[in-house]
């Protein structure tokens, strides 16, 4: 199969903040620049800093405390440099991780749609039409609203462990995401087939949510697979 080049930003900027992180001195707990502040410093939109964010949060490098603020993690010291997923990017990996996906993710949309309260469906609502206004914007704050609405679901399945897996999942491999919407190519009807999974979920059908979050995933895997076969 052919490769695909990966985006460098994500990784560029995760670097620059972890050397604010070294030259300006800060030790585990300390406080950080807001988020409007490091985007404004390193001229990036929201969506990207909040992606280089979730991947210093998930290796302990920072601490996002939810209406406080950002702060020096305790793993800091303990964090290997050069960033370890700086690599070549391989077809291959976009469809492995497309098949972890399918694996984990239908069953949570089952358990989301039997397990959610009556106003949690709201925040997935509020995810899609954040990406409905992104259809014809650009792929970083498309990719983070389609990103926000697959992280939702998982948490609304009430299994901490398996919520933080999808994420972890998801951040991690925040890179080849963005690669396969771009290969997918089809903004409206992925926007479509998350609706659908709302609308199974609202209507508390846990059997049509499962099966269509797995239709959603076979379908992007099976363009992706389709898309990257080399030319015979």
């Amino acid at each position: 199969m052919s490769e695909v080049t990966r985006p460098t930003l994500s990784d560029a900027l995760t670097e620059r903040m972890l050397e604010l992180i070294r030259t300006g001195g800060h030790r585990p707990g300390d406080r950080l620049p807001s988020t409007r502040e490091l985007s404004q410093r390193f001229a990036v939109t929201t969506p990207t800093l909040r992606e280089a964010l979730r991947r210093l949060e998930a290796t302990g490098a920072i601490e996002m405390r939810h209406g406080s603020g950002i702060y020096v993690g305790a793993d800091i010291e303990r964090l290997v440099l050069p960033n370890p997923n700086m690599r070549e990017l391989h077809a291959a990996r976009l469809l492995e991780l497309l098949d972890a996906r399918i694996l984990i993710e239908p069953p949570l949309a089952a358990l989301a749609a039997e397990h959610a309260g009556r106003d949690e469906p709201a925040a997935l609502k509020q995810a899609l039409d954040e990406a409905r206004r992104h259809l014809r914007g650009e792929d970083a704050e498309l990719h983070d609203a389609n990103m926000t609405f697959h992280r939702a679901t998982a948490r609304m399945a009430g299994n901490s462990v398996l919520h933080e897996v999808v994420d972890s999942l998801l951040t991690v491999h925040g890179p080849e995401q963005r690669e396969i919407l771009q290969i997918f190519d089809d903004r409206r009807r992925d926007y479509e087939e998350h609706l659908a999974i709302l609308e199974a979920i609202e209507a508390r059908d846990a059997a049509a949510a499962e099966e269509r979050m797995r239709a959603h995933l076979v379908d992007v895997k099976t363009v992706i697979e389709h898309r990257l076969q080399p030319p015979k």
